[in-house]
């Protein structure tokens, strides 16, 4: 340890409050990522007094499998209501305070150097587990409490703004989708005059194998039609290279190729395991075996697609097996309504507007990621 560092241990004490009395039934886990998050496991006719309470300003964390993670899930309780994580979990809190702030040391939790520290003083089990002793062990560097104030105040102003941007980027995209809404499903599109269509007196004429109502004049035909589906492609094991192009899963990007089948805008979405995901892209990248993509637009735009593809049930279609598949001749084959292309490009210009706007907020974000991880570089030069 270095000398100027300080064992962890000589700041904390572990807390074995249970929930005896019942009084508690919000169960947490922890993330890889180191927040707290609704638990996953099945607990019908679990026995929760057995569970421990976190209290605000309270750690937890698992220290069972930090060997094969390569990372220790722990997390700060900001919450102002206890709530319960599993008794395997160790809670623990800060003696004082007046010495250490509770948000200073997660601050230390969340360094990478931190993860490898506790990685390294695992033991022998086949998961890797951090004995208590050893985890207490660990050392940090405690600047006087003025000074964590200060480098706290400056990490949550960073965090607070990537918050804010995140929850930018989430109206944009509900205004996107309220968009495609009003315009498609309500059939409220700008008229020739720029009014609402349907509001407006717009004909509209009833089709039966569509069973709803469509603006008079629109034809009907299938989604094979508006574009075309292709199987994504096969990566060769041997030879990969990493590189800048997004390789897209089932689930989203999966890792990044030196080589791409695709370079124009695509929809991509599950083809088996994990359905019903859509994304955007319009830069070169690699959908993989596991996807569908939209190699050619026909009477359809990008995004008018992408948001199309969000109302007709996906999953569902690809649903009746142990793998999930979705075959893309079963897409093709559903009937729908032709829009007009001008409404199509009119809708596809304000899109784009908003989608300039949602990518300009994550370049950002990306900034303020490398600065926040700066800062946490720095605590060891406080």
């Amino acid at each position: 340890m270095k000398s100027n560092y300080k064992p962890i241990g000589d700041y904390i004490s572990q807390v074995k409050t249970k929930n005896s009395k019942g009084e508690y039934s919000e169960l947490l886990g922890i993330n890889i990522d180191k927040f707290f998050m609704p638990s996953v496991a099945n607990i019908v006719g679990t026995d929760l007094t057995k569970y421990k309470v976190v209290k605000h300003n309270q750690f937890a964390c698992n220290r069972m499998h930090v060997g094969r993670d390569y990372r220790i899930p722990i997390a700060l309780s900001k919450s102002a209501k206890p709530f319960i994580v599993s008794p395997a979990y160790t809670v623990f809190v800060i003696n004082d305070t007046n010495v250490l702030l509770p948000e200073y040391l997660m601050m230390w939790f969340t360094r990478a150097e931190f993860d490898r520290e506790a990685w390294f003083h695992t033991d022998a089990d086949v998961r890797g587990g951090l004995p208590w002793d050893l985890f207490c062990d660990i050392g940090f560097r405690v600047p006087s409490i003025t000074k964590q104030r200060a480098i706290v105040k400056e990490y949550n102003t960073v965090v607070d703004r990537i918050q804010l941007n995140e929850q930018l980027n989430q109206k944009l995209e509900e205004t996107a989708q309220t968009l495609y809404n009003q315009w498609f499903v309500d059939f409220e599109f700008p008229d020739a005059d720029g009014n609402p269509y349907k509001s407006n007196g717009g004909a509209m004429k009833y089709d039966e194998e569509l069973d709803k109502e469509i603006p008079e004049g629109w034809e009907v035909s299938y989604i094979g039609d508006l574009f075309t589906l292709q199987r994504g492609h096969d990566l060769p094991s041997r030879n990969r290279v990493e590189g800048d192009y997004p390789i897209y899963a089932s689930s989203g990007i999966a890792e990044y190729h030196n080589d791409f089948k695709i370079d124009k805008p695509t929809v991509i979405t599950g083809r088996s395991g994990s359905l019903g995901n859509l994304f955007y892209f319009d830069k070169p990248c690699w959908p993989l075996n596991t996807t569908l993509y939209i190699v050619a637009f026909l009477k359809a735009t990008p995004f008018y697609s992408l948001y199309f593809l969000q109302t007709i049930g996906l999953s569902e279609l690809g649903a009746g097996s142990a793998v999930p598949t979705l075959n893309r001749n079963d897409v093709h084959s559903i009937p729908q309504e032709i829009v007009p292309l001008s409404v199509l490009e009119l809708f596809e210009t304000k899109i784009s507007i908003l989608n300039e706007s949602k990518n300009n907020t994550v370049k950002l974000n990306f900034s303020l990621i490398a600065f926040q991880n700066l800062l946490l570089s720095k605590m060891t030069k406080v």
